[in-house]
Formats: structure tokens, sequence, C-alpha cells
């Protein structure tokens, strides 16, 4: 029996790690005109990997964290989707648009919350820039149940998507209530059914943890009926409860959120849940059938993250398309306009809208790559990253060596000469593990970091 209790000492402020350095250290000194060298310097024989952000929503979630625009005018959407199409003619004139694209990824907001030909629109003017996808491109999109049909899965299917992710959190009707998303089990059965009556042989349904009114024995009750719908995949977070940035999460009264341990012990269930039920988990928060490309990326050690969380295409440089989008390439990332004036204004000037980026140095480049390795397979090839990147790593990383010594003592990881490996238990905290590596951190006292907890 874990003691959960003694872990609550790790509930502290920390990243996420969908990037390193982490989008704090973003400058605005970062402009068109470095990312338009960055554009103009790599290479033709690098895969390109697109993230399209569709930022409307009809109403608020309220723990959601995402950049999102609440409407009901459709002439809204008709704009946003004119000035996308104005973004991509700008990219072709700075990027070698006609290289391979192995991904694409719809992202929101709520992108089915467009019309099934307001979708097919904007998926004709992406392919008509970037005309090379690969045979096997993952084409995926992020669903709300409550916004979709057999038209939209029709569209989505003839543009190439074969990979789903449907937005889920809980199915307690309290805890649907407090977070302002009433979506019944039966509405959620329905579009799954769309979805593979069109042949999608990739489902993932998306579930938060850590909700107000949530127990451990209510979020077992949304697991053990979400079973049923035999998805491929399962992503389940751990609630991000970040009200400086998020109004809507101000609406919420944290007496009603589980405690600390409770989580962990939501955390721990959820694992046996599943491990128990067929599934494997991948990552930190992601569950995936043992036949699933997710799985087998992992037992080959070739699992990757970025900002749509884990992924089996690496090496791939992904371009940002819309509002407040991120894309990244070796040694830089390069962020969007977050408001729409300013971002219709750059593109009405002709000049590609990035508001804020950063260039990766040599330290970052090594940091970013133990932190991902870490988070994505929970364990590290120390002699192979001291290959890689010339280095003697304990000497380099002497301080985080010892700053983990902890989480040695209390068997939630192993170092040896050659590797770096996290328990089982371990993988629960996976994202303290990462921050003694974490350069930036480390200079911002505890009290002042901006990051949801941990735990």
């Amino acid at each position: 029996m874990i003691d959960f209790a003694k872990f609550v000492k790790y509930s502290k402020p920390g990243p996420r790690y969908t990037s390193y350095p982490t989008a704090p250290e973003f400058s605005e000194s970062f402009t068109q005109k470095d990312l338009k060298e960055y554009y103009k310097n790599q290479s033709d024989d690098r895969a390109l990997s697109l993230y399209i952000h569709m930022p409307f929503c009809r109403s608020a979630c309220y723990f959601c964290g995402c950049n999102t625009i609440f409407t009901s005018k459709e002439d809204k959407k008709s704009r946003y989707i004119e000035y996308l199409k104005k973004e991509l003619n700008i990219l072709k004139n700075h990027l070698n648009t006609k290289r391979v694209v192995t991904q694409m990824h719809f992202g929101g907001g709520t992108p089915t919350y467009f019309s099934p030909s307001q979708l097919e629109e904007v998926i004709t003017a992406v392919k008509e820039i970037f005309p090379n996808f690969a045979s096997d491109a993952e084409v995926s999109c992020e669903v709300d149940p409550r916004y979709f049909t057999v038209e939209h899965m029709n569209v989505l299917k003839a543009g190439g998507c074969n990979r789903l992710s449907f937005g889920v959190q809980d199915l307690d009707e309290t805890v649907q209530k407090t977070i302002h998303r009433i979506q019944p089990f039966e509405l959620t059965q329905n579009v799954i059914n769309i979805a593979r009556n069109a042949g999608i042989h990739s489902v993932n349904t998306d579930l938060i943890y850590g909700l107000p009114f949530q127990t451990k024995e209510s979020f077992k009750k949304t697991l053990e009926k979400m079973l049923t719908l035999n998805t491929d995949r399962f992503a389940v977070f751990n609630y991000a409860h970040v009200p400086w940035l998020m109004k809507t999460m101000r609406k919420f009264d944290e007496s009603t959120f589980p405690k600390p341990e409770t989580k962990l012990e939501m955390l721990k269930d959820t694992i046996d849940f599943f491990t128990t039920n067929g599934y494997k988990m991948v990552g930190m928060d992601h569950f995936a059938k043992p036949e699933d490309e997710l799985f087998k990326a992992i037992e080959k050690g070739e699992l990757h993250r970025n900002f749509q969380g884990y992924t089996t295409k690496g090496g791939a440089d992904l371009i940002g398309i819309g509002l407040t989008s991120i894309g990244n390439g070796v040694d830089y990332y390069a962020q969007n306009y977050k408001e729409i004036e300013p971002w219709e204004k750059a593109i009405d000037n002709g000049d590609l809208p990035v508001f804020k980026g950063y260039a990766l140095s040599a330290d970052d480049q090594l940091r970013q790559f133990v932190i991902m390795e870490l988070m994505s397979n929970f364990s590290l090839n120390i002699t192979r990253v001291e290959k890689e990147f010339n280095i003697n790593f304990k000497e380099y990383f002497d301080d985080a060596i010892e700053a983990l010594k902890e989480f040695e003592e209390a068997e939630l990881l192993n170092i040896t000469d050659n590797k770096i490996e996290v328990s089982q238990t371990g993988t629960m905290l996976i994202r303290n593990i990462c921050m003694p590596f974490d350069a930036y951190l480390n200079k911002i006292p505890e009290e002042k970091r901006r990051f949801s907890k941990t735990i």
C-alpha cells in the first residue's frame, strides 16, 4: 500500500513540459525577421507537422485553459477562415511548403463548432499550400461531442483525418454542472459510433481528474462507463488550476477540489484500472491498447512530446497556423499573436503574425532532450546523452543528480552509471522529477512560479 500522504510535499507549481524552455521564457524580442531566417535555413529533407488553431466556442467550460473566443456569430468564424487563408499564403513566401507533411492537427477552441462546409474550406486551403502529405500522415482533430455530426465526420474523413480526440472530462452530473459542460454519456457514445462507422481506427477520449466535487468513487464510475466505449486511447489529465490566467476558473470554490493525496490515489486507481483492462500507460497521462502505435513507440523508445501531447511523429518541424498557435524547429519556438486584432493587422501587412518566440542555446537543446526523454519514456539513457552531446553527464548535471537523491531514496527512481529509470510510482511525479533539469525554473523562487501544481 502506497502512503500517498508523504508525497503531498511534492504538490508544488511546475511545468507540464510540452516544451523546454517553457512558454513563460518566450520573448517579444524574437520577431518575424528571426522566424523568416529559421524557415530559410530549414532542411528540405525535414518533414513538416502542421497545427491549425480554431479558437471559437459557443460557451465557456470553466475548467478549460485553452485560448478560446466565445461567440455565436457566424460572420466571426467566416472572417477567421479568410484570415487563415491569408496567413497560409504568407507562409508560402517564406517556407518551402512542398516538404512532406507527416502530421496535421486541428485544435481549439472547438474545431467542430465550425460548420462542415467551413471545415472543408479550411482543409482545402491548407492542402493547396501544403500539397505533399505522406501516405501515412497522421491527421487528427479535437472534437467536442456536443458539436459533431455525420456531416462533420464525412468532411474530416475526406480530408484524410484518421484520428479523433473526443473531450469528455467527467460523466458525473454534479461535476458536469459545476464545470459548465453538460454532456450525457449517450451523446458521447453516439459520436464515437459515428467515428467508428466512418472507419476511424484511432479514437481517443479526454478525461480530467481533480475537478470540483470529484471523488475517488465518482471518478471510478466514469472510468467504468467510458471503458464500455472501447476507445483506442485515453488521455487522463490532471486539472490545471490557473485562475490568475483563466477568469472562468475563479468561479470554482477551491474547497470542493479533491485534496492532493486524494488526487494521487485517483491517479493510482486510474493506472490500475486501465492496466488491468488491457491498456498500457504511455507517458504521464495517456493509456493505449498494446497494438496502438503510441505503445509501440514507447517500446522502441521513440515516443515524442510536443504541444499536442504525445506523438510518434518526431523529427518534423512544427508550423503553427492561426491565432495563438505555437510552432517550433530544432532550435526555436515561435508563437502567433493571442488577440484577434494584432493577428489580423500583421496578416493585413503581409507579415508572419509572430508575437514572440525563443532561440534555443546548446544548453537548452541538451536539457530539452533530457526532459522530453524522461517525460515520454520514464527513463534516460545516460550513455546516449553523453555521446550525442559530448558531455560527462554526472559532472554537467551534478546539481540535478543531487536534487534527485530524495526521489531515489523514496524509491521513485533509480540512477546507475548508464541510466535513470523511473519507478511505476515515480511516474505519477514525473513533472517533479524533471524539474531539477530545468535551468530556468530553478532561478525562480517557488512562491513566484506561475504554473499549475504538479499534484
